[in-house]
């Protein structure tokens, strides 16, 4: 079917390579520009287009003035973007990184890097023994972006990533001629390769090798020398210009040859591009030259197309296609996509071509739609996803809009369809037309788009400072918003002079777009209003970080110590806590210090502990200031106990219990010293350590060693419980075997503890005969259980009977199956207590 609809840029390369132009922007260049004059160095993925005077076209000025050359940086649309007043030394090559940097390099073997807004960023040398540089390669590698430099002695130094600029010299492997026409750099496989041409031969030189490897050149034709290369976008192939005006095309590993083409002219170009696609076969590519007046385009069957411009151009090559600058018109060339020529091909019948005409019919409210959708009825499943394929590929917002509807007219017929593909690609498109726009001047391709990612689509609005196209973007694309915002926050900061409506602007702006799944960190916006000496501002803005243990470490960082001491306490961290102490002990002066932590009860008690364990000395100089009396004699307790000096200390420690109104306390440390006065009497008497045990202890021993006098002395003086006295007594005498003065102190008086203790003291020594002559003495309500354990099971059980217990008799029973005679006892009273129920 053909639609002769939006082809009329369209031109062929061979059998079904259609390739088409594409204009992006008619250019808003200022009056003063003229590309004839000037050196063009763009970045690609529509990256920033940098123009300086062409420095062969210098003029020395005289007088007063500057030959120094000005870089104007503009968007693809031609909009002036910033100025950088050159001031070093001389420039030998300029060009941009892959993160849109911009790289100078001068004749002296530094390489100065620039942001797009013309500050200065950093610079470093390609080597203490790179000088007199000739010329210079800015170039795509595995690691990110590289650069290459010929000095005037003809040595190569190559540095891969200008994130770590590591010089490599390839000296050692060349001697170079000085009949060296062209250079390029092709890097594959994490590895650079240097391409050389002089005469008819190309020299491959790789770093590591032994030795370069040398390639002939050989043509239909006959030629003297390569003048101009071009590596393709993706390192893949090569094209050669020879004096001869013949072009060859091949792999960049000289290994395959795609075509020779004889252009008939005699100049010599001005660029050579490689227009590639996503296809990675060689007959889907073209070569792109431009001349003074015209662009040729030539695929690698022999094809070819020309275009004519009344003004000099320059060629940007890109990953699907090559862009052409003008003074007027900015456009690119690309192999059409093959979803578009499926829809908009001559003498195509595609279900897509046949969907878009059956949707083109029904807006016409023709019978005809109907038609053209029954030819695609078992195949409009792939039509649909073609024209939303097909919207994509497209730079006009009418066609967009067209295939786009055409898409949505078709899946209407279809049953089960996953509207996802179609939603995702109207967002796409919908940023891509934002990106597109004149005022942004990013004109990327799908295919660039979903290469570089949205992610890094943001970093470079971002970067633009386009904060709310970026902000819009993201939240279409349902993309975190943090990041956007908080660059933005760091502009603020930078640029604006009033910090307190900085500070209230960040504060609104962040606290509306908290939520539960993204926290927007005012620490990270504080710490970049501290590298700029914007302390003030940093300090407000802490204050409202909800996350403490951000909060705190970069308030101490801002001396903002006792901020930092109040949100660490309402934290409740202990950690984040003692972090703040620590740095205020060791940078606050000692009587500040105290006098700020005592306003905070959860920091005080913390130090408190950290000087328990580290310095009790300051514990008790801060016990002292407080006035703390009963610390202070706990403290002085503790040191006592320690050092085994009570006695000494006793004084000073009841002295501070009496101060603190500690009655209880002030009397046990007056009778702990009226008993160690005692007891070193007592040491002297029987030459026996007593000094320093308890009461009990020392009364258990005077027992021991059957000072009953003395023992009951202590005992009265210190108002010694009798039933503990007692106790004490009763277990003596049974561990010394001593029954009969156990039976004489059972009869000296009643007993304050009752009978039992007797009783068992006795049995634990095995002692039943002693302990019988206490069991009738026990309480009733304990006897039987007493007399059960002495084995007395005759008394036992009368006891039992005595007291109408059956449990007891049952228990007894239980425990004497070896005694016929008592089992009929207890058999006996256990029936006499049950009939009587």
């Amino acid at each position: 079917m053909s639609l002769l609809c939006n082809t009329g840029d369209w031109f062929t390369l061979g059998q079904k390579n259609s390739y088409r132009k594409i204009d992006l922007y008619s250019m808003d260049w200022p009056a003063t520009i003229n590309l004839e004059q000037m050196t063009v160095h763009a970045a690609s993925y529509g990256g920033p287009v940098a123009l300086v005077k062409d420095f062969k076209q210098f003029l020395k000025l005289s007088g007063s003035g500057s030959a120094k050359p000005v870089i104007r940086i503009f968007n693809c649309a031609g909009k002036l973007i910033s100025s950088i007043n050159w001031d070093n030394g001389n420039l030998v090559c300029m060009g941009w990184s892959d993160a849109e940097e911009f790289l100078c390099v001068q004749d002296d073997g530094f390489v100065v890097i620039y942001d797009m807004f013309g500050n200065f960023q950093h610079k470093f040398s390609m080597g203490k023994d790179v000088t007199e540089v000739i010329d210079a390669k800015i170039f795509a590698s595995s690691s990110g972006t590289g650069v290459a430099v010929i000095t005037a002695s003809h040595k190569i130094y190559i540095v891969n990533s200008i994130k770590d600029p590591k010089s490599r010299p390839l000296s050692e492997l060349l001697s170079l001629p000085t009949g060296l026409t062209s250079w390029e750099l092709v890097s594959q496989e994490r590895t650079t390769c240097c391409l050389l041409s002089r005469d008819t031969e190309i020299i491959l030189a790789r770093h590591g090798e032994s030795a370069p490897l040398t390639h002939v050149i050989t043509m239909k034709s006959d030629f003297s020398s390569i003048i101009l290369m071009a590596v393709s976008f993706n390192h893949r192939h090569l094209a050669l210009y020879t004096n001869t005006g013949v072009i060859w095309m091949g792999s960049a590993d000289l290994k395959t040859k795609y075509c020779e083409y004889a252009t008939g002219r005699t100049e010599r170009p001005q660029q050579i591009a490689w227009c590639c696609d996503e296809d990675p076969t060689p007959d889907n590519q073209a070569v792109v030259v431009s001349y003074a007046s015209m662009v040729l385009v030539v695929g690698t069957t022999g094809d070819s197309n020309i275009y004519t411009y009344d003004s000099p151009m320059v060629l940007i090559q890109e990953m699907d296609g090559v862009r052409i600058l003008t003074n007027g018109y900015h456009e690119l060339i690309q192999r059409v996509p093959r979803c578009t020529s499926n829809i908009f091909g001559i003498g195509i019948s595609e279900p897509a071509s046949f969907l878009f005409e059956a949707h083109r019919k029904f807006q016409e409210r023709s019978h005809q739609s109907d038609e053209y959708l029954c030819l695609i009825r078992d195949r409009l499943a792939s039509a649909v996803a073609e024209c939303v394929q097909a919207a994509g590929q497209e730079f006009d917002t009418h066609t967009q809009k067209s295939l786009i509807r055409a898409a949505y007219f078709g899946k209407g017929f279809l049953s089960g369809y996953n509207p996802e593909e179609y939603i995702e690609m109207c967002r796409v498109l919908r940023v891509l037309n934002a990106l597109r726009d004149r005022n942004v001047g990013m004109p990327l391709t799908l295919r660039q788009f979903n290469f570089l990612q949205p992610l890094v689509i943001l970093d470079r609005l971002i970067f633009r400072k386009h904060y709310g196209l970026a902000i819009q973007v993201a939240k279409h694309l349902k993309l975190p918003e943090s990041r956007i915002l908080e660059h933005w926050a760091f502009h603020k900061i930078v640029h604006d002079k009033n910090e307190e409506e900085v500070a209230r602007k960040i504060s609104e702006k962040f606290l509306s777009h908290q939520t539960r799944t993204e926290r927007i960190s005012f620490a990270n916006v504080a710490k970049k209003a501290q590298q700029v000496g914007k302390t003030k501002l940093a300090i407000t803005l802490l204050e409202l970080e909800p996350r403490k243990s951000l909060q705190v470490p970069l308030l101490l960082k801002l001396g903002a110590n006792e901020k930092a001491l109040m949100a660490a306490t309402q934290s409740g961290d202990t950690d984040l806590i003692y972090m703040v102490i620590l740095e205020m002990k060791s940078t606050t002066a000692l009587a500040k210090f105290q006098m700020t932590i005592r306003r905070f009860p959860l920091a005080q008690n913390l130090y408190k502990k950290y000087c328990q364990a580290n310095s009790l000395s300051t514990l008790k100089d801060i016990y002292s200031q407080e006035d703390d009396f009963q610390s202070q004699a706990e403290l002085g307790l503790r040191e006592a106990l320690e050092i085994n000096n009570v006695e000494v200390s006793i004084p000073d420690i009841s002295g501070n219990y009496k101060k603190a109104n500690k009655t209880l306390e002030t009397e046990a440390c007056d009778e702990t010293k009226k008993l160690m006065k005692h007891q070193k009497t007592l040491d002297e008497k029987y030459q026996k350590r007593l000094y320093g045990l308890p009461l009990h202890a020392t009364i258990r021993q005077l027992l021991l060693l059957g000072d009953i006098k003395y023992a009951e002395r202590l005992k009265s003086e210190f108002r010694v419980p009798d039933r503990r006295f007692w106790w004490l007594r009763i277990q003596i005498l049974s561990q010394q075997f001593q029954w009969d003065e156990l039976e004489k102190f059972a009869k000296s008086k009643k007993s304050p503890i009752g009978y039992e203790p007797f009783v068992e003291v006795c049995l634990a020594q095995g002692k039943i005969d002693e302990a019988k002559k206490y069991l009738p003495r026990c309480g009733e309500e304990n006897k039987f259980k007493w007399y059960l354990r002495a084995g007395c099971h005759v008394e036992a059980a009368t006891i039992a009977y005595e007291q109408k217990d059956i449990d007891s008799l049952l228990k007894i029973y239980d425990c004497c199956s070896n005694d016929p005679a008592l089992l009929a006892k207890v058999e006996n009273l256990i029936g006499q207590l049950s009939s009587k129920k």
